[in-house]
Order: structure tokens, then C-alpha cells, then sequence
């Protein structure tokens, strides 16, 4: 199936990011956000413009923002808590008919990826993702959707951490206008994250915010502590946390 991860509530324009897609109506690309949780390149001349004109054979370069496709995965493991958590904590799961409308590549589209196409070759490039035995976080085959993503006819699904249950973010959700549904959660203490994975500042800014961290809890940690820095948080409690 195909996912679309994302933080419902970071920061975005003076709202939450779901607030923003309850407003849009429809998912929107980091050229129109100008927010994303891998790299901030997406501009002209940028590294994610570049590599999309190549991926794209140039189909977008001079269309506007609104009109470019949207990242996801190909959750080929039906993986509940989504296809690719690096992410996000949450994740749109789309109707499968948007297959028809995606292209697909691996590795990640930022690693100048050789093997890339439409649905045909996902068998080609589940193969090499299974073969590669990547850490959790870079464990995914990516997905572009090309046309809009709509909430209230593309989506099957809101899946939300249950740390939202209770907070603006699940109000937010239920005027998606798409059913809402919840996965068993991220739920970790700073002492079972490994310094070694990014690094002992995360480990240490992680033990700053709290004995037990919650996906809730970080995107309200990100109004007040670099963006970036909660990032490598968050890959923290995305690796180690699953309930």
C-alpha cells in the first residue's frame, strides 16, 4: 500500500502541520510547505529540484510548486505503524488506485537512485530493498504520487500515534474529512536510545525533555529547541520506541 508520513503537530505558518491540511484540503509538496523531515532543498537550482528533474525527465521544472508530486513509500510490509517512520509519526494510507498515478524508485531519490519507474518494477525494487537490510529508518522504497492527494477522496486513512488522542491534533484530524484511525504508539525513554545512533547530544537533549517521550511531546518540544536537533529525537524514539 502506499503511505504518507508526516508530524501533525510541528510547527507550520502559525498552525500545526494538520491544521494546514485541514485548510488545504489536500496534501501538499515541501515546494509549496518549504517544511520537510529529510532535507530543506526544495527551490530552484535546489539538490531535491535537481534530482526531481532528473527522475521526472524535466516534467516539472517549470511548473509551480502546487503542481509537483508528493513523497511517500510503498509499505511493502504492511508495516502498521507506516512505510517509511523516519518521517513522521503519523501517516496517510492512500486508496490504491493512486498506484496508477505514482512512480516509484530505490534507494531514497536524494541517493541518485539508477532503478526507477511506474508499478511494474516495484517487484524489481522490493528485491533490492529487502536485499539491502537497512537499518529501520532507511528501510523503504520511495513513492511519488503525481496529482493531488485529497483528503476526502484519495485517503483510506489518518493513522495518528495515540499520544494525540485528546489534543487538538485529533480535533484537527477529524475535519480531514477522511476516517481516523490509530497504530500502537512510540513511547521511549532517553535510556534505551543508543548514543551511538545520532550522536550523545541527542541522547543528552532527549534526557532534557523527559523521562518518557511521546511524539505529542516533541512536536511541542520543536516550538522551543532547534528543529533539526528534535529531528535526530525523534529518529531516536522512531528506532527504539515501538510499543
Amino acid at each position: 500500500m502506499l503511505t504518507v508520513q508526516f508530524q501533525p503537530n510541528w510547527a507550520h505558518g502559525g498552525r500545526m502541520v494538520i491544521e494546514s491540511m485541514v485548510v488545504d484540503g489536500v496534501y501538499r509538496s515541501q515546494f509549496v510547505t518549504g517544511i520537510s523531515n529529510g532535507g530543506l532543498t526544495a527551490f530552484p537550482g535546489g539538490e531535491r529540484w535537481r534530482w526531481e528533474s532528473r527522475l521526472f525527465s524535466g516534467r516539472y521544472d517549470g511548473l509551480p510548486g502546487v503542481e509537483r508530486p508528493v513523497y511517500g513509500v510503498w509499505n511493502r510490509r504492511d508495516d502498521v505503524y507506516g512505510g517509511a517512520v523516519r518521517f513522521g509519526s503519523s501517516y496517510l494510507r492512500l486508496k490504491a488506485e493512486l498506484i496508477e498515478r505514482a512512480t516509484f524508485c530505490y534507494p531514497d531519490s536524494a541517493l541518485d537512485p539508477q532503478d526507477y519507474g511506474d508499478r511494474d518494477c516495484l517487484p524489481r525494487l522490493c528485491e533490492l530493498a529487502d536485499a539491502a537490510q537497512a537499518d529501520d529508518l532507511d528501510d523503504y522504497v520511495e513513492a511519488h504520487i503525481h496529482g493531488p492527494v485529497r483528503f476526502a477522496c484519495d485517503v483510506d486513512a489518518l493513522v495518528l500515534d495515540p499520544s494525540f488522542i485528546g489534543t487538538p491534533v485529533e480535533d484537527a484530524a477529524r475535519e480531514l474529512g477522511c476516517p481516523l484511525e490509530y497504530h500502537p504508539g512510540f513511547r521511549g525513554t532517553p535510556a534505551t536510545f543508543d548514543p551511538a545512533y545520532r550522536g550523545p547530544e541527542t541522547v543528552a537533549l532527549a534526557q532534557e525533555l523527559g523521562p518518557e517521550l511521546t511524539p505529542h511531546l516533541l512536536g511541542e518540544a520543536a516550538r522551543n529547541h532547534p528543529p533539526q536537533a528534535i529531528k535526530y529525537v525523534w529518529h531516536c524514539l522512531a528506532r527504539f520506541g515501538r510499543r
